[in-house]
């Protein structure tokens, strides 16, 4: 049976370096980085070239801005996976159902808040609690706490919010160990 570990922070709090920092510790070289993100723009592609350049090179990175498990499930076994990030993970669910068609801050084409997005993004998230269940594998799951601010003047970035704190909250369940990050500074939550 494997294990769940939730890091959780702000924007820039040191979540990823630690994640990393641990997958290594925990996993040596024997590692998947299992990468969310889509590179949709120079900035994107610019901070994925700067990411992979800091990981160890043994590490074998799988890119699944959708559908984790599948390509897990046809990788060879690690010792752990680090998942960076769920932020973008749930990100990817709602720009597919209802992304604008031009600016990010126009009213979305269909409804933010609709509920299947919800159910696709939680059935993710308990497809790879079972892969994890079935394993004898570490899972380190990166992802923001955004609920700490203000609440965003457009609808959404607000459905975004409340997805994103129902996805944590939901695997955060799931977990074997939460960390919250401030300021590079890891904290036990579970």
């Amino acid at each position: 049976m494997g294990k769940i570990t939730l890091i959780l922070g702000g924007a820039r709090s040191g979540k990823s370096s630690y994640a990393e920092k641990l997958a290594k510790e925990r996993g040596g070289d024997d590692v998947i980085y299992l990468a969310t993100s889509e590179v949709k723009d120079a900035e994107m592609q610019e901070r994925v070239v700067k990411h992979r350049a800091q990981r160890p090179s043994a590490w074998v990175t799988i890119e699944a801005p959708r559908n984790l498990t599948q390509p897990l499930i046809h990788a060879r076994a690690a010792k752990v996976v680090l998942l960076d990030c769920l932020t973008f993970l749930v990100a990817n669910y709602l720009m597919d159902s209802s992304a604008p068609q031009d600016d990010p801050f126009d009213e979305p084409s269909d409804d933010p808040f609709d509920p299947q997005i919800e159910t696709e993004v939680l059935a993710e998230l308990d497809a790879l609690v079972a892969y994890v269940k079935e394993r004898d594998v570490q899972i380190l799951v990166v992802s923001n706490e955004v609920g700490l601010g203000l609440v965003p003047a457009y609808a959404l970035g607000r459905a975004y919010r409340d997805l994103l704190g129902r996805a944590n909250q939901h695997l955060a369940r799931h977990a074997d160990e939460v960390l919250f990050l401030v300021a590079g500074i890891p904290m036990q939550v579970k």
